[in-house]
């Protein structure tokens, strides 16, 4: 014992200094892991108060990523703090080691900008409420359903089947189809020669009739709505209309409608054209067209 206590003297070891430096840095690191176990508690009953409050199940779901998100951030800082304490407390200057990590986190920052620029987007993504779980949506060139959103990509599933997964921070400009409500937008194309205003009353009767219908009429949330003609085409007038319906189900409102608006245009005797082409000939100054010739095939054939 009189032999350790000499080669402390010797080293300059004051035991009763580090018995209290020991001490210490028991203290601070007991302080750091009740303190993160508060917060991350408390982080985690907060979510599940939200959550308790949210019937959307993709509403609790992003709160509980964003939860998952501060609790690691919690530790994170927390244990950073804590480390830089116990280097003081241990003599070791903590200014050295602050500079290098900045040197450190500046060259990861600028070799993995885009892995960061990720991780940021998806976090305002969840945090804004932007996109969620079962909405149809179009990023760029890509458009879908999604299936899953991240820190790091949202995943879109096609018509055709094709899963895309877009990385956050490409993420420009987000199109959402189906947020609270969405429209089914109709073109109607017919003749020229047809009565406008019957053909709307056509229209409003076959939409008023679907809308009876036990199958859409949870689905349609409006009457149908007759912007009036829009142009005219090279072989048709074209009148737009739209439907206000459920997310998710304007396509097949749409779809449906289609049909039955072609059944009542044939049974009123409305023509729905298809393009073609018009001659005109052109008239002499009393009004009269000159007429074409025609000759029979044969003769035709012959000359």
């Amino acid at each position: 014992m009189n032999d350790f206590i000499d080669l402390a003297n010797r080293w300059g070891i004051s035991l009763g200094g580090a018995a209290a430096s020991l001490m210490r840095i028991l203290v601070i690191i007991l302080a750091a892991w009740l303190l993160i176990v508060v917060l991350q508690r408390a982080v985690r009953t907060l979510r599940e108060r939200i959550a308790s409050r949210i019937d959307d199940r993709e509403a609790a779901k992003r709160a509980q990523t964003l939860g998952r998100v501060f609790r690691y951030l919690v530790a994170v800082v927390v244990s950073l703090v804590a480390g830089m304490l116990v280097l003081a407390e241990l003599g070791v200057s903590v200014a050295p080691i602050l500079g290098a990590a900045g040197v450190v986190g500046l060259a990861v920052g600028f070799g993995a900008q885009s892995l960061v620029k990720d991780y940021f987007t998806g976090f305002f993504l969840l945090l804004e409420n932007q996109i969620r779980q079962g909405d149809v949506i179009k990023i760029g060139d890509h458009a879908g359903m999604v299936e899953e959103v991240t820190l790091r990509y949202v995943q879109l599933r096609d018509y055709d089947g094709n899963v895309h997964y877009v990385p956050n921070g490409v993420i420009n400009t987000v199109i959402n189809m189906t947020r609270d409500y969405s429209q089914a937008v109709l073109d109607i194309r017919v003749a020229y020669r047809e009565n406008v205003d019957e053909v709307m009353e056509v229209m409003r009767d076959v939409a008023a009739a679907l809308r009876e219908e036990p199958d859409f009429m949870g689905k349609i949330i409006a009457d149908l709505e007759i912007a009036g003609v829009d142009s005219w085409g090279e072989s048709g007038l074209i009148i737009r209309c739209r439907f206000r319906t459920l997310p998710l189900e304007q396509w097949g409102v749409k779809r449906e409608y289609l049909r039955r608006l072609k059944a009542a245009f044939d049974a009123k005797g409305i023509e729905i054209p298809y393009p073609h082409l018009t001659v005109y000939a052109g008239q002499d100054r009393e009004g009269r067209a000159p007429s074409f010739p025609l000759q029979p095939l044969q003769q035709r054939q012959e000359t």
